[in-house]
């Protein structure tokens, strides 16, 4: 096991966000958290990534506890984060966001300048863009890029198919396809069963930041009532 959390509870101020939250994610798997808005997704990753801390619970990553780590701690140790924000720095060109990701990460490994851009052409193509002029879906693709230059061992998604073009979202799923055929673990946060589906092998349903449901990502697909109650909007 790469990543387990145990009865997690994240706050917000006084706000009760994530309600003892227990999952797991096996070394070379994708796994989904699946959910509407507001169900405490993102609030999970961010609670694995060390930027909003549990106040109580366990995280563990490859078998040594998290607590009290900062994010650029456990990020040396072999986790990256893509946000739903992204935070690619919009005044630096695509080449010098992915350069900067290489010279602050202390990790090496498969992942090269390169071989990011040989897996997402466009990135080549926009080398001397600045961030603030490339497109949403651009974005998304530099920015998983750019987790990728740190060469982790596990990458933490944060809705990596919203607001992208049907086509688009294709292309990301073949990207996820490649990544993991190179030792990456993956947790991805996202509404879109159907982009899932195509990418996961397990996927966890939450509910009022509380996981609800967990399955094979074709037994949540199949599951009628599950689908229609945690997840049709």
């Amino acid at each position: 096991m790469l990543l387990d959390l145990a009865e997690v509870n994240t706050y917000y101020g006084t706000s009760h966000i994530l309600q003892d939250v227990t999952l797991e994610v096996d070394r070379g798997e994708v796994v989904a958290l699946l959910g509407r808005n507001g169900v405490g997704k993102t609030t999970t990753l961010r609670s694995i990534m060390g930027l909003t801390p549990p106040a109580s619970g366990t995280i563990g990553f490859d078998g040594r506890p998290t607590q009290g780590l900062k994010a650029f701690a456990l990020a040396r140790l072999g986790l990256a984060y893509m946000p739903d924000d992204l935070r690619i720095f919009t005044d630096l060109t695509c080449r010098e966001n992915l350069e900067i990701a290489r010279r602050l990460s202390r990790r090496s490994g498969y992942w090269t300048l390169e071989r990011v851009e040989e897996l997402f052409p466009v990135l080549r193509e926009r080398r001397r863009q600045k961030g603030l002029n490339m497109s949403g879906g651009e974005k998304k693709m530099l920015s998983l890029g750019r987790a990728l230059m740190a060469n982790p061992e596990l990458i933490l998604l944060d809705e990596p198919s919203e607001g992208l073009a049907p086509l688009i979202v294709l292309a990301l799923a073949e990207a996820i396809d490649t990544i993991r055929e190179h030792d990456i673990t993956i947790l991805l946060a996202d509404q879109n069963l159907k982009f899932c589906r195509k990418v996961c092998d397990r996927g966890y349903i939450m509910e009022k930041g509380r996981i609800v449901f967990g399955d094979t990502m074709e037994g949540i697909w199949t599951n009628e009532e599950i689908v229609k109650k945690y997840l049709a909007v």
